[in-house]
């Protein structure tokens, strides 16, 4: 079985409807705040299954040779003076997104360690499958004003797979992305390039190539309300002096931000940039968040810790704040609206859940091309129960 077809190059969806959109199922979803602030939901603290790498030439690798180790300057009462501007455009490589990657890199580490799962196929059998950024989309959702999404469900062999489709609207905005945009974008690479030693107790060097192509992901267990979860995310650092070394708490997320000046901005960021975040490092595991505020020069001028477990209460007493509890059930309520309505066990079968702001979740039904995403080559190796899953192939020339 050949891995080749995983390198999709991203199609142009037509807005009109597509030539094999299926009737549509009638049922719709509201976001609204207020129909989810209950108390928290259950929430099993994640637990890491094992890991992945992604290497130079985006290829896989069943392993933590990616893995990077946090290596902050040392702290004498100075601004760290990081030049995030240092090596644009010249020492950048950034990773081709027109390639529609999808689950594939996560299905890739499925297949070589099904047979390990605790619980075994059985347990598989009623789990979402899914990357951790799909789920940050959907914990703050309830709050947010600017960019819709769309999620594509497919059940195989009773498991529920969701993945990311690019909107029109996020493919028009990416294709058009300003320099500036795209600069800033680098400058959030260059800070982890400047924060992370490639070995324990080494230093950084901030003098080589930032490649976006490279990243480690971890893949965790976890349960929300009655949902088994599998997922993974990207990981940009563990920390060596963390007070436990067991995954996924010495972890690290690093993060940029502008300078604030006034109460209004950082009120600002309070509200929208640190729940985004919460919602990324709570559903890993993560226990803190170490951001770099940068200046309009370029230049890291200090940094900040925020303790995951911690960021709700910037926002607790702000009537316009955000709850974590309303983010969660959201999340709970949409995965059993997606579990209910996808009943049907077919790869090739696939529910498009679709939102925009001010207006509720819509699911329309399609088959096969543009939306399925389980591959050939997964569904087949699944349906024989290989044991193990395809070679890599090598880079595209």
């Amino acid at each position: 079985m050949d891995r080749r077809g995983t390198k999709r190059k991203m199609e142009n969806v037509e807005v009109a409807e597509p030539r094999n959109k299926l009737p549509s199922p009638a049922p719709s979803m509201s976001t609204d705040p207020a129909l989810y602030s209950g108390p928290f939901p259950f929430y099993r603290r994640p637990s890491e299954l094992g890991c992945f790498s992604l290497d130079a030439q985006r290829q896989y690798h069943g392993d933590a040779q990616a893995l990077r180790y946090y290596s902050p300057p040392p702290t004498n009462g100075q601004g760290p003076n990081f030049d995030l501007r240092d090596g644009y455009p010249d020492r950048y490589q950034p990773r081709d997104e027109e390639i529609r990657e999808g689950l594939d890199h996560l299905l890739h580490w499925l297949l070589d360690h099904r047979g390990q799962l605790e619980g075994g196929p059985g347990w598989l059998a009623g789990a979402i499958v899914t990357w951790r950024g799909h789920l940050t989309k959907l914990l703050t959702t309830p709050y947010e004003r600017q960019e819709g999404w769309q999620l594509a469900a497919s059940r195989f062999q009773g498991t529920l797979y969701l993945s990311e489709v690019e909107t029109p609207a996020a493919r028009a905005q990416r294709l058009a992305r300003p320099p500036l945009l795209r600069e800033l974008m680098y400058m959030g690479y260059k800070f982890e390039q400047y924060m992370c030693a490639d070995k324990p107790g080494s230093s950084p060097d901030p003098s080589g190539e930032v490649n976006t192509n490279v990243a480690f992901c971890s893949v965790l267990r976890s349960r929300l309300g009655s949902h088994p979860l599998l997922f993974s995310g990207e990981v940009d650092c563990t920390d060596p002096q963390a007070p436990s070394t067991q995954p996924p708490t010495c972890y690290v997320e690093l993060k940029t931000s502008k300078e604030m000046h006034s109460p209004g901005q950082w009120r600002s960021f309070y509200r929208h940039k640190l729940l985004k975040w919460w919602a990324q490092s709570f559903l890993l595991g993560v226990p803190k968040v170490v951001a770099g505020f940068r200046n309009p020069e370029g230049f890291i001028c200090s940094l900040k810790t925020f303790p995951t477990m911690e960021m709700f209460e910037y926002v607790r007493n702000d009537r316009d704040g955000w709850n974590p509890s309303v983010c969660m059930n959201f999340c709970a309520a949409f995965l059993s609206f997606a579990q209910n309505t996808v009943v049907q066990d077919d790869p090739r079968l696939v529910h498009l859940f679709s939102w925009e702001p001010g207006s509720p979740v819509t699911v329309s039904k399609h088959r096969d091309a543009p939306y399925a995403f389980l591959p050939t080559w997964y569904v087949e190796a699944v349906t024989q129960d290989l044991p193990s899953s395809p070679k890599t192939p090598s880079p595209k020339a």
